[in-house]
């Protein structure tokens, strides 16, 4: 039986929780939090409260780090403590590197890093993964496993995944702040701002169905809702004025930028 652990039990740590509730076989799984209101209920998703970080360390092959940066360095020098050099980290913390993990636990400890994004509390969320060769095949694709019972994970280079941020960890804010220029449009012309959001919602998701399950490419997407002289194209017209894509572009770069301070920071 594996035993998989949880340190951080908020958002994203108890969405991944929820979302392995009976997908992982013969899997024990446990959890902890410096906030014990957190681990009320955790039997519900199949899973048992732990007492420390330590216990965690000590009893499991799997350990999935979901807490803030702050308290990053002391879990870590608890986890080192516990003396298991066999244990699979899987860090979700945004900007840290297998470096700095192994600096402050195991010279060859196996770390699996993972980006998420806030959809995975929907169960629908994106996740970029990554590994180097201290992970074994059989250990990635588990801790493969674990993160796609919440979503999509897709595997980039690890040396990508601070530039991979921007893409499905920060993105949904970007889309939600283009949202907002829909529902304030929809305001200005006298149209119910919820039924915008939830008619752009829906856009959204048809638009992104179209994506990955039509064999079409974005530049062939857009031509097809784009009639010649007809009212798309003027939209679109602004939008290339505005340059849009660079404005995008231009977002991702200062998240990787960002990202890249975080970690030099920590």
């Amino acid at each position: 039986m594996k035993k998989l652990g949880f340190i951080g039990v908020g958002n994203m740590g108890g969405a991944i929780i929820k979302g392995i509730n009976g997908k992982l076989g013969n899997t024990a799984v446990f959890a902890y939090d410096s906030s014990a209101e957190k681990l009320n209920n955790l039997n519900l998703y199949g899973a048992t409260a732990a007492s420390s970080i330590l216990e965690l360390a000590k009893k499991c092959d799997f350990l999935l780090l979901a807490v803030k940066p702050q308290q990053l360095d002391g879990v870590l020098a608890e986890i080192k403590s516990a003396g298991n050099e066999s244990l699979v980290i899987i860090s979700i913390c945004a900007g840290i590197s297998a470096e700095y993990i192994r600096a402050r636990t195991f010279a060859d400890a196996k770390v699996v890093l993972v980006m998420p994004n806030t959809p995975m509390m929907l169960g629908c969320g994106a996740a970029a993964m990554s590994r180097d060769d201290k992970t074994s095949d059989d250990e990635f694709e588990f801790a493969k496993k674990i993160i796609g019972s919440c979503g999509v994970a897709e595997v980039v280079p690890m040396d990508k995944m601070k530039e991979v941020i921007a893409i499905n960890g920060s993105s949904p804010a970007f889309i939600y702040l283009y949202a907002k220029g829909f529902t304030q449009y929809a305001h200005k012309v006298g149209i119910d701002e919820e039924a915008a959001l939830r008619l752009f919602a829906q856009s959204l998701i048809g638009s992104a169905r179209m994506m990955t399950e039509s064999g079409m490419t974005v530049d062939e997407l857009i031509k097809q809702v784009s009639s010649p002289g007809g009212t798309t194209l003027a939209g679109l017209q602004e939008l290339y004025n505005g340059r849009l894509t660079d404005v995008v572009i231009n977002a991702c770069d200062a998240c990787t930028k960002r990202a890249y301070e975080l970690g030099a920071e920590k």
